[in-house]
This record gives structure tokens, C-alpha cells and sequence, in this order.
């Protein structure tokens, strides 16, 4: 086989990843396997740009290859430092080129990078491993549209571009999943400054790193700060003057809020509050909050925290139109496939370990979404927006997480008899099913034919809401938790909480026998 044909057939399969866009030279791709296969590969890749795989690097476990370089291409590390490499280093595709590996260890590497969101190209064990062959025909990758149960949708629209270019921007969370990637794509629309705020100095640096290509940490791109601080966030938004706000920070685990009531209001609510005054005092033109579906009629303090977020937002929407300065708005997320601590990571590392995997409730279902989608609604947001809606993305139908993890074994070529199904019960606060609408709320279309919007506001006036805030913040600040939900409760009249665990856990597998 030629060398072109090979990497002709390899670009003959769909090489998109959800949320990585494509650079001009091809997509990044880790080769696993330093051996005559993976050597063949990368240089072959490497001669032929065109075909849309570009090699950044090579895992292999033998140590004479250490440091070593393919073709100009480094040997990164050890196979079991896939998934860390993999998002170190930002790869779109990994491609398993070593013929006749162990089953056992195909489906370990499938899993490290379905962890890392990455989309897989693996070589059945069949191929002769005496004649090394890379047959690209024969390579597969997950299909995210099974996992979603639907086709992705393109959000974003060259129109953003309006928003961004030449302005100030900052994003808080920059560190996290969605946050990172928000920053990526808005560094490619090329705005003035971009402003990268976290708490974690660490995730910074390696954003900093992967955007620029280096880290110096001597300029003012990385913010280090709490959005719980007042005065900080306040000395921020004066000194450096921000025109368009993206905020991503929040906290998001549902079962751990619910234990921690009092640190879901200090970030999630006051947090928000303490963004939404800077940006109203120093004038920012654009505004969004990133929330989530179950602030829809919540019944969790994760979703009450995030309804509470939202109507911050849609408040100061309202005076910020009045006095004709910026623009407020929020969007609401489903279930983000990919990012740190999502579904897909948890099951990836629950099946590598040869564990059963846990769902909560054999019907239980979820809105899913891929990260480009996630961010592309953050940013057609930005660009639609004219002042206090909540803009939620047709996701299509719930999927069932039993289906899910049916698809996603299948993917990573497990078979039925592998996989063991633990059913736990449902935890305070969650839902058996999750929607993006809470019953009040009017599903208003939009120009994008697959984005829709809600301008719901609070039933009292903006003075009862600041009033509310007032004795919830208090709450919190002592870390009353007893008295934090009650005024959750009184300041979101239909929130409530379902009965804990309405189906006892189950220790035997899917009942069709998966």
C-alpha cells in the first residue's frame, strides 16, 4: 500500500471532532505506537497535509523511545498517559496504530480518550501484525450524534465575529471545560485583550499555554481572582475595562451542593451579582451568564442557585435597558459531553476500571450536548441578545442514560457481557427528567431557527428580589444551611424538592440483559 493511499483513506472518514475546530494544516492527532505502523503513519501524515490529520505526537511504551522524535514529531510519553496528554496537548484524534493489540488494551486506550473528548481511530486486532499495515478504511470513531440522539447543530455564525474583534473580552471559569474552550474561540475572533479570569492559578497557566503556545505569566491576560470578593471583582472591571463579559464560573455538581447549600449561594448567586454591578457600573456592552436546564421549575440548589443567577441577570437587563447601556442575557445548558466531570468522563473511567457503571434510575433521562454547541450558544447569545432573555438550544429529545451507556460500549467495541449496570436511586434534588422551560416560561423563537429564548422575570418587583438576596447572603456568609433553603424557598415560590431516592438501588444489571 503507498503511502497516499494510505492517508488518502484516512481522510476518506469524517475527521471533525465536536468542539475542535479544524486549524488550516489538519486536525491535531496523537498516534499510539512508535513501532513500523505508527512510524509509517506519522510520516506519511506528515508529507501530506492536504488529507487533514496533522501528528503532534506519538505514545509508546517502550523506554528506548523516550525523547525520541518520528519525522519531527515527538514521543510524548507512556500509553497511560493518554487522557492527560490528550488534553495537554489539545489533541482532536487518536489514532491506535499498533496492529494486533490485546483487546483488553483497545478498549482501555478507546476509553482514556473518549475521557479526554477526543474522537478515536483504531486498528482492528485481525491486521497482520507480521506486514505492520495501516488500512485507514478499517479505523472507526465514536459517533457523537448516537451519543446525543440527534445530529449536532452548527450555532455559531460568522456574525459573532462583530461581537469580539477589537474588543475587550473576559471570561470567567477560563479555566474549566467550557471556559477554556469559550476562550479558544474567542481568541480566533480576535478581540483587543482577551481576559482569562479563574481561581485556580494552574489551570490558567496551562491555558495560557495551549492558547499562546507559551506561558510566561508576566501580562495582564490571566486574572487570578474570586468572583465571591467584591472589592476584587470591582478593582477588575475598573482597571481593565472589559466590554463584553462571558460568565462561566460557577459551581455545578448537584449532589455536592445539595450537602452545601450555603457555597452554591456564595458562588453561584453572589458571584453572579457581585459581575453583573461591575459590568453595570463600568459599562459593559455585553453580558452572559452561562446557567444550566434545571434552573427550570428546580427542584435542587443547584438549579434554585442558577434560576436565582438568571433573575440577577434579567433584573439589571431591565435597568441596564432603561438607561441604555449594555446588554444582559443568560443561556441554559444541557448535559455538556466531554467536559471535566461530565457523563461521558465518568463512564469512560468507570468502564476502563472494569467496574459496573452507576445510573441512578433505569428511565432516567438527560439533555445532551456536545462542547461546540455549548459555547456556540454562548456566543450567538452575545451576538442575539437584546437585553434580559434566557436563550436554551433545541436539543431535540431527552436521552435516556441507559441508551447512552448502551451506545457508548458499543463504540469502545464492549460487549454485553461487559459491561454490568448498578442502579443507585435517584439523589435529593434530581429529576427524573429534565427540562429546558420551567411551566411559566413562553418558548419564544429566535433567527436561528434551532436557538429559542424565554423573558420570564421574578413574580415580585426588583426591590423584593434585592431585599431577598440580602437575607440569603447573610444566611450563607455564616453558613446557615437550614436557613438557606428557606430562603431559597421563599425567594422562588415553586422550588421544591423531590423525595429523596424514589427507587431503591439495584445491584443487578439492565433487565434486556446488557
Amino acid at each position: 500500500m503507498s503511502p497516499n493511499s494510505t492517508a488518502a483513506r484516512l481522510n476518506s472518514i469524517s475527521t471533525r471532532i465536536p468542539g475542535q475546530p479544524a486549524g488550516p494544516t489538519g486536525l491535531r492527532a496523537l498516534v499510539i505506537g512508535a513501532g513500523a505502523a505508527g512510524s509509517a503513519l506519522v510520516r506519511d501524515l506528515g508529507r501530506t497535509p492536504e488529507f487533514g490529520l496533522r501528528p503532534i505526537g506519538v505514545l509508546d511504551d517502550d523506554p528506548a523511545k523516550a525523547g525520541l522524535e518520528i519525522a519531527g514529531v515527538p514521543v510524548l510519553g507512556r500509553l497511560a498517559e493518554l487522557t492527560d496528554l490528550a488534553v495537554a496537548h489539545r489533541a482532536q484524534v487518536v489514532v491506535l496504530a499498533i496492529p494486533g493489540l490485546p483487546h483488553q488494551q483497545v478498549r482501555e486506550l478507546a476509553t482514556s480518550a473518549a475521557a479526554a473528548g477526543v474522537a478515536v481511530r483504531y486498528l482492528p486486532s485481525f491486521l497482520s501484525a507480521l506486514r505492520r499495515e495501516v488500512v485507514g478504511s478499517d479505523m472507526r470513531t465514536l459517533d457523537v450524534n448516537r451519543l446525543i440522539g440527534r445530529h449536532e447543530v452548527h450555532v455559531v455564525s460568522p456574525d459573532v465575529r462583530a461581537v469580539i474583534e477589537g474588543r475587550r473580552v473576559l471570561v470567567t471559569g477560563a479555566g474549566g471545560s467550557i471556559g477554556s474552550e469559550l476562550c479558544r474561540q474567542v481568541h480566533a475572533f480576535g478581540p483587543s485583550e482577551l481576559y482569562m479570569l479563574d481561581h485556580d492559578e494552574s489551570n490558567l497557566h496551562r491555558l495560557q499555554l495551549e492558547i499562546w503556545g507559551e506561558a510566561l505569566l508576566t501580562d495582564d491576560s490571566l486574572v487570578i481572582a474570586d468572583i465571591r470578593d467584591r472589592p476584587r471583582i470591582q478593582q477588575i472591571f475598573r482597571d481593565l475595562k472589559p466590554e463584553v463579559v462571558f460568565h462561566a464560573a460557577a459551581h455545578k455538581h448537584l449532589p455536592l451542593l445539595e450537602r452545601h447549600p450555603s457555597e452554591a449561594v456564595k458562588s453561584n448567586v453572589l458571584g453572579t451579582d457581585n459581575l453583573v454591578e461591575a459590568a453595570l457600573a463600568t459599562g459593559v456592552e455585553r453580558f452572559v451568564l452561562i446557567s444550566t436546564d434545571k434552573a427550570a421549575d428546580p427542584t435542587s440548589v443547584l438549579g434554585a442557585s442558577k434560576r436565582l443567577a438568571e433573575l440577577i441577570v434579567q433584573a439589571n437587563a431591565r435597568d441596564a435597558r432603561n438607561l441604555g447601556t449594555g446588554v444582559f442575557s443568560a443561556v441554559r445548558f444541557g448535559n455538556v459531553l466531554g467536559s471535566r466531570g461530565s457523563l461521558l468522563s465518568v463512564l469512560a473511567e468507570q468502564l476502563r476500571s472494569g467496574g459496573p457503571v452507576t445510573v441512578t434510575h433505569p428511565d432516567v433521562t438527560r439533555f445532551f450536548m456536545t462542547i461546540e454547541e455549548a459555547v456556540g450558544l454562548v456566543l450567538e447569545a452575545g451576538r442575539m441578545a437584546e437585553g434580559g432573555e434566557v436563550f436554551v438550544l433545541d436539543m431535540g429529545e431527552p436521552v435516556r442514560i441507559v441508551d447512552l451507556v448502551h451506545n457508548f460500549a458499543e463504540q469502545v467495541q464492549l460487549g454485553p457481557e461487559e459491561v454490568q449496570i448498578r442502579y443507585t436511586g435517584l439523589r435529593a434534588g434530581e429529576k427524573l427528567n429534565e427540562a429546558l422551560f420551567s411551566e411559566g416560561e413562553e418558548r419564544l423563537p429566535t433567527e436561528h431557527a434551532r436557538i429559542f429564548a424565554t423573558v420570564a422575570e421574578h413574580d415580585a418587583g426588583p426591590e423584593d428580589l434585592a431585599g431577598g438576596l440580602t437575607g440569603l447572603y447573610q444566611a450563607a456568609s455564616v453558613n446557615s444551611d437550614p436557613e438557606v433553603r428557606r430562603r431559597l424557598a421563599e425567594l422562588l415560590p415553586g422550588y421544591r424538592t423531590p423525595a429523596a431516592d424514589p427507587v431503591p438501588a439495584l445491584a443487578t444489571p439492565y433487565p434486556d440483559g446488557f
